[in-house]
């Protein structure tokens, strides 16, 4: 399986990342992906952007150099167990690709049950596009019951190639998440949610791993142009339309 975008990066803006987004688009280009989505974290986490950051990035372009496709986005942190984001409404309609992720410092810990049920709120929150980093130990939820959820509503589940550096030791419970949301249909998408160039790209144990379930490539978004435009379209982006023959 070729992947053909990332759909969680981070730039300088995060000021714990160490590459520009310029840096990010050149790395991606070399490696041979056609797209990327800047993520960037939301305003709750002490080293996020300001506010005005998530007003701005609308003004960039939709296709760059090459006819590099860039999603304007944000990892928007979950609040409360009732699945509150951190960015209002208004920007998050704007924005290209939101993913929906639970930080320390955001949110503690809960039992499965709530967890749970945070993320079924999310699954039904229309503005959310992606499932961020669910895999660690902390945040341990009903995988069957809440991939479910996810499907139901056409949310794209990650599978995160960067928690082997960042949360490691939760690598069985991604292989349990993968399995869960092959048995239940759920879309994924495979990152590597960089914080630098060197990051990107790196995919290599996440893929041998749903080589090893068998896990079928139509369900894997950026696994192609036509799957991460369909997605783009099922979750009714305006920029779908925008570049509707032109990438």
């Amino acid at each position: 399986m070729k992947l053909i975008a990332d759909l969680h990066t981070h730039t300088t803006a995060s000021t714990h990342a160490f590459s520009t987004l310029r840096e990010l688009v050149w790395q991606a280009q070399t490696l041979g992906m056609c797209a990327m989505a800047v993520t960037d974290h939301a305003p709750a986490l002490p080293d996020s952007p300001h506010p005005h950051y998530f007003k701005n990035i609308t003004s960039l372009p939709d296709i760059l150099d090459d006819g590099f496709l860039l999603l304007k986005g944000a990892e928007v942190n979950v609040m409360d167990a009732g699945g509150a984001l951190d960015l209002p409404e208004r920007r998050l309609e704007k924005l290209d690709w939101v993913i929906a992720s639970l930080h320390h410092r955001c949110i503690e810990p809960m039992d499965v049950d709530t967890t749970t049920s945070l993320w079924l709120a999310i699954a039904e929150n229309p503005l959310v596009d992606m499932i961020g980093h669910s895999e660690t130990q902390e945040y341990l939820y009903d995988y069957d019951r809440a991939t479910k959820a996810f499907a139901a509503h056409n949310k794209v589940v990650e599978l995160n190639a960067g928690s082997a550096f960042s949360r490691p030791g939760n690598e069985g419970n991604l292989r349990r998440l993968a399995q869960s949301c092959k048995q239940n249909g759920a879309y994924v998408a495979v990152n590597t949610d960089a914080h630098s160039l060197y990051s990107l790209g790196h995919t290599e144990a996440v893929l041998k791993m749903l080589a090893a379930i068998d896990f079928p490539e139509e369900l894997v978004v950026n696994s192609s142009k036509e799957r991460l435009r369909e997605t783009l379209r099922r979750h009714k982006k305006p920029i779908a339309q925008r570049i509707e023959g032109l990438w």
